[in-house]
C-alpha cells in the first residue's frame, strides 16, 4: 500500500487483538498516514516507549571471565610454582644420578631425592624420565657458586649448567642488579650435613614438642634438631647429622614413632646474620629472581629475621 506506514505485529495492538479472537491477519499491519489517527484502541497505535524493569543480565555471560580470574590469581602461581618445584626436582635427580648411578638401591641420595619427589606428588612417569635423561647427558657440570647477599648476608647458589660462562655471567648479573656480588669465604658460614625432615605429629597423632625431639634426636643418633613448616604451613622437624650416618638416624627416628618424609644432604648455616626489614626484603628479592634462574639448583643462606 503506498503512503502507508508499516508497522511490526508485534507491536500491533489490533494484531494482537485479532490473534486472541482467531483472526487471520497478514504479517504487517498497516494505516494511511494521511487519515486522521484514531483516539480508540481499535487501530494499531504508534509506538513509544513503555515503562520497563531493568533486566539482570545471566551470570553465564560473566561465567569465563570468573573463571579465569581465579585460573590467573590462584591456579596460576601455584601452577608455576609447582612446575618450578618440579624442574628443581628433576635437577637433583640429573646431579645424584651423575654422582652415583641411576640404581636407587645403590645410590642414596638418588633413592632420597626419589623419595623426596614423591612426597610433592612429582609423577612417577616425569621421576623415569628425569632419571634417563640423567644417563644421556653427561655434559652437564656442578658448580657452586659463593656470594654475598644484601646486610652481608651469606649465599651458596647450587648450579648445573652445560654452559659455565653463561651461567657465570647471568649469575653476576642478578647479584649486581640485586644487591649482591660473587666472592670467596662465603662457604665458611655453611657445613654439610645430613638432614632427616619428620612430621610434627608421631605415628598417633600426637604432637611432638621441642623438647621430646630433643631427646628422639640423641637416642637417633642425631646433631641437633629445629622446629620448621612445610608450604601449607604443617610443623615439621629436621634432625641434623653426619651425612655418612644420614641412613641410619632416619631408620632409628622411624623405630622411634615418628614418621619420616625426607632425607637428604643440605648446607646448614653455622654462622646466622640478623637482618633488617629493609634487608631482609631486598635479600627475599634477590632469592626469589636467583631460584627463578633456569640453571639454578637450591640457594642456601644464613638469614634470620629480627626479633
Amino acid at each position: 500500500m503506498a503512503g502507508a506506514l508499516w508497522v511490526p505485529r508485534g507491536l500491533c495492538w489490533v494484531y494482537s487483538r485479532r490473534r486472541i479472537t482467531g483472526m487471520l491477519l497478514d504479517p504487517l499491519c498497516s494505516y494511511a498516514p494521511h487519515s486522521p489517527l484514531p483516539t480508540l484502541p481499535s487501530l494499531c497505535q504508534p509506538w513509544a516507549p513503555q515503562p520497563s524493569r531493568g533486566v539482570r543480565v545471566s551470570s553465564v555471560l560473566w561465567a569465563g571471565h570468573n573463571k579465569w580470574s581465579k585460573v590467573k590469581n590462584i591456579k596460576g602461581p601455584k601452577d608455576a610454582a609447582r612446575s618450578r618445584m618440579f624442574m628443581k626436582l628433576a635437577m637433583m635427580i640429573r646431579l645424584a644420578v651423575r654422582e652415583g648411578g641411576a640404581n636407587p638401591d645403590f645410590n642414596v641420595q638418588l633413592a632420597n631425592i626419589v623419595e623426596q619427589c614423591r612426597s610433592k606428588n612429582m609423577p612417577k612417569a616425569s621421576i623415569e624420565t628425569a632419571i634417563k635423561g640423567a644417563e644421556k647427558s653427561k655434559g652437564s657440570a656442578y658448580v657452586l657458586y659463593e656470594s654475598r647477599g644484601p646486610g652481608g648476608s651469606a649465599l651458596l647458589i647450587e648450579i648445573l649448567t652445560d654452559n659455565k660462562t653463561r651461567t657465570h655471567q647471568e649469575i653476576k648479573h642478578i647479584l649486581n642488579k640485586n644487591g649482591g656480588v660473587l666472592c670467596d669465604g662465603a662457604r665458611y658460614n655453611f657445613e654439610h650435613k645430613g638432614v632427616v625432615t619428620a612430621a610434627g605429629e608421631d605415628l598417633e597423632g600426637r604432637t611432638v614438642s621441642l623438647e621430646r625431639a630433643l631427646e628422639l634426636a640423641i637416642e637417633s643418633g642425631a646433631e641437633d634438631v629445629r622446629d620448621t613448616q612445610d608450604e601449607e604451613e604443617k610443623p615439621l622437624l629436621q634432625f641434623i647429622c653426619d651425612v655418612s650416618s644420614l641412613r641410619s638416624v632416619r631408620e632409628a627416628l622411624d623405630s622411634l614413632g615418628l614418621r619420616t618424609v625426607s632425607g637428604g644432604q643440605e648446607f646448614v648455616a653455622c654462622n646466622s646474620v640478623q637482618l633488617s626489614d629493609s634487608d631482609l626484603e631486598s635479600a627475599s628479592r634477590l632469592l626469589e629472581v636467583l631460584s627463578d634462574c633456569p640453571d639454578v639448583i637450591r640457594v642456601w643462606d644464613n638469614i634470620q629475621a629480627m626479633d
